[in-house]
């Protein structure tokens, strides 16, 4: 499937199509996101040796790699309410949609029942 293509995979009954587009953004976001969770797997790496060896300098230089651990940790946060706007939009503007049906099969103003 091509990236600018619609994507109905997640067609439901109703017909709704997910817009390429969105799907796109999610890739993009998704990828972005796995890039930053690798560099902070390396980050806590070199953080714990740093610690294990009990150097001055090691330790020193802990204090800008945690910082930048939580800055990647800030922008996978920010990255992951990004998307979850972006699908909420999405959803919203299919209540609109000449079926009437959401992305799970129910009608626009039916509530969803919880099992239990």
């Amino acid at each position: 499937m091509d990236a600018g293509d619609s994507f109905s995979g997640m067609a439901n009954g109703g017909g709704q199509v997910v817009d390429g587009k969105l799907i796109q953004t999610f890739h993009k976001s998704f990828v972005q996101v796995q890039s930053l969770l690798d560099q902070n797997r390396m980050l806590i790496t070199e953080i714990n040796q740093n610690h294990e060896s009990r150097a001055p300098g090691d330790l020193t230089r802990n204090v800008g790699l945690i910082r930048e651990l939580n800055n990647n940790i800030r922008r996978v946060v920010g990255l992951y309410a990004d998307l979850s706007a972006s699908f909420a939009r999405n959803v919203d503007d299919s209540d609109g949609d000449s079926s009437g049906t959401l992305l799970d099969g129910r009608a626009s103003g039916q509530k969803r029942v919880r099992p239990g």
